[in-house]
Parts: structure tokens; sequence; C-alpha cells
């Protein structure tokens, strides 16, 4: 499934539109160089096509690529990083 994945910093959240619904990745930033990911949402009609996945995966990458740290307080989000071990090293400590 391509999906166009955008990231909106004003409401914090990345989203990909499908059609009438949209998938989110939320998150919060309790500083300036920590991102919490604090919830997704995909509708029911589009799960189980990874989805949540490759939004958790594009959140990763743009914290990757700016500095910052991640605190996954989004069960989903934990469980995909403990699967991949290369986005370990961006978990806050």
């Amino acid at each position: 499934m391509e999906l166009n994945i955008k990231h909106d910093k004003e409401y914090q959240q990345f989203t990909a539109s499908l059609g009438e619904e949209d998938a989110e990745l939320a998150y919060a930033t309790p500083s300036e160089e920590v991102m919490d990911f604090t919830h997704t949402f995909v509708p029911e009609s589009a799960r189980g096509k990874g989805v949540a996945n490759k939004l958790i995966e594009e959140g990763l990458c743009y914290a990757e690529e700016n500095g910052k740290r991640v605190i996954a307080t989004c069960p989903v989000v934990k469980k995909f990083i403990d699967r991949n071990s290369n986005y370990q090293k961006l978990l806050q400590e």
C-alpha cells in the first residue's frame, strides 16, 4: 500500500490520508530535543496493512534526521522499536 504521509508540526502529528479517513501518529514535545510518540490510530478498514508501521517509521526517521531522542508512550510505537533494533538508539534513557 502506497502512502502519502504528511508531517504537521503545528498539530504534532504524522498523517496518512486513506480516502474518507486518516491514519495518524501523534506526538508531544516535552523538550526541544525530545519527541514523545503518544498515540497511533488507523481506521478499522485499513488495519493489518502495515499503515501504522509506515507512520511510525516516518516519525522515527524524522526524529533521527533532526537529532531528537524518542519516548514511546504509545504501546504500538514501543513494540515497533522493540522489534526494530536500529531505532533503539533513539530512545530517551
